[in-house]
């Protein structure tokens, strides 16, 4: 889950972040009982994720990765990157990381009644590991690359990504760093696009 990255790009709106942190939990058309704000952020999120997936520098990254992993980079780079934007958050935002972590899992408690119930389970385990700020730690990464395997329909090799990713630091570093500033940059646009 790249619940990080989400929910920094949806900027300073709570609605949005609710929406974003929904995004993976939600399919086709949202519950049009939500509110419209929390829909608009569960489309930008799926923007978000058409983004990221087009972006010349992270198909690069996919195409890096060796079989069997490749199947899988999508879900591995996902994660990858709140790692990386967690490591350096100072960087991207003046809020600290440990208090922009709590925030967004108290505006989740606080909309608890709302939440698909995947979603639900998911901030259960948010709390126990301090996520998203605990993506910072490797082995919070491949806790949850161990979670993400066992959830996954047949075998695969997701729980062992770390290695093949620590493999691939530098060139991952540097596709972050090239990729996320083009994101923050077509979040921007597309929220400036649909004001309150």
């Amino acid at each position: 889950m790249n619940v990080l990255a989400h929910a920094l790009l949806a900027g300073n709106d709570a609605a949005l972040r609710l929406g974003g942190a929904m995004g993976d939990f939600v399919h086709g058309t949202p519950d049009p009982s939500l509110p419209e704000r929390v829909r608009e952020g569960i489309y930008l999120h799926r923007a978000i994720d058409t983004f990221t997936d087009s972006h010349p520098e992270v198909r690069a990254a996919r195409e890096r990765m060796p079989p069997p992993f490749r199947r899988y980079a999508g879900i591995l780079l996902d994660v990858w990157f709140d790692h990386l934007l967690a490591r350096d958050f100072a960087a991207w935002s003046e809020t600290p990381l440990e208090e922009f972590s709590a925030g967004i899992r108290a505006e989740l408690h606080a909309a608890e009644g709302l939440l698909p119930d995947g979603l639900k389970r998911f901030l259960a385990y948010m709390d126990r590991h301090g996520l998203p700020a605990g993506y910072v730690h490797i082995e919070r990464v491949a806790g949850a690359f161990a979670g993400i395997s066992k959830r996954l329909s047949r075998a695969n090799p997701v729980a062992d990504g770390v290695e093949v990713l620590q493999a691939q630091s530098g060139s991952l570093e540097r596709t972050f760093a090239a990729f996320f500033p083009d994101l923050q940059a077509f979040a921007e646009e597309r929220i400036a696009r649909r004001p309150r």
